[in-house]
């Protein structure tokens, strides 16, 4: 019934927790379940091998981009990198992108890089996938300002601030986190907001749904994810994942392909 459904919005099986088995989970999941995987460049290296996957299996695409854990004092110049990067036919997105103010990277710098990525999503009028982790007030700003299409990744901000989000135009990402017991505010978010706003994503190998909380994660799991979702919006598991499955081909345009 699900064959095929699954659309893993925001993953990293470029990360080392994949080396073992990474080739032999891929080609299982793509052949089943999975629909397809947007894997997030985290920094040059990331990014590029978020291409040769996508290169390599006909269902992942890659975003590229800079994540704020990961900035330097050279940072900057990367941006011509990813410039050229985006260019490959298989780049969906600029991402995974934003600000994260419980890293000990400078906010200045922080918000300069996500600045330029900002501007070369809208030169090059790509979507962006955001990461925002305690930095809702700048990160706000910036998508006022910017007003870009795309994705804030693993939402973690309140209801009002989703609406807001959705009112730009922008999607809402929702992970694992949504199994959680102390999930609050991302049930509340999930009720609040309307199905076709959202779409499903893994982040993995990390914030693996119950009940494999603490384990790694893969696309796999989204089904867990779902069937939460469906409980609280009172539809079944196969809507929710058709709907947000339509949701991730619409955001990153490959129903334009």
């Amino acid at each position: 019934m699900l064959m095929g459904l699954i659309f893993d919005t925001h993953a990293h099986y470029d990360d080392t927790a994949y080396d073992e088995d990474r080739d032999a989970l891929l080609c299982e999941m793509l052949g089943s379940t999975v629909y397809a995987v947007v894997n997030q460049g985290t920094d040059i290296r990331s990014s590029e091998y978020s291409i040769a996957l996508a290169e390599k299996y006909s269902n992942i695409y890659a975003a590229v981009g800079l994540h704020p854990e990961y900035l330097h004092s050279g940072s900057l110049g990367d941006v011509d990198s990813i410039r050229k990067l985006s260019a490959h036919p298989k780049a969906v997105a600029i991402g995974e992108i934003g600000l994260d103010y419980h890293c000990d990277i400078p906010r200045d710098l922080q918000k300069t890089v996500f600045s330029s990525m900002l501007e070369l999503a809208k030169e090059l009028r790509m979507p962006v996938n955001i990461h925002d982790r305690e930095a809702h007030g700048d990160t706000m700003e910036m998508l006022r300002r910017y007003r870009p299409k795309g994705i804030l990744h693993c939402f973690s901000g309140s209801t009002e601030m989703a609406r807001e989000v959705v009112k730009l135009g922008m999607y809402i990402g929702i992970g694992g986190v949504v199994t959680f017991k102390n999930a609050r505010k991302t049930v509340e978010t999930v009720r609040d907001i309307p199905l076709s706003s959202i779409v499903l994503e893994t982040d993995c190998p990390y914030l693996s749904p119950e009940p494999f909380r603490g384990k790694r994660n893969d696309s796999g799991n989204i089904t867990y994810t779902a069937g939460r979702i469906a409980e609280i919006k009172g539809i079944s598991t196969e809507e929710v994942l058709k709907i947000t499955k339509e949701n991730g081909e619409n955001v990153y345009g490959l129903n334009k392909r």
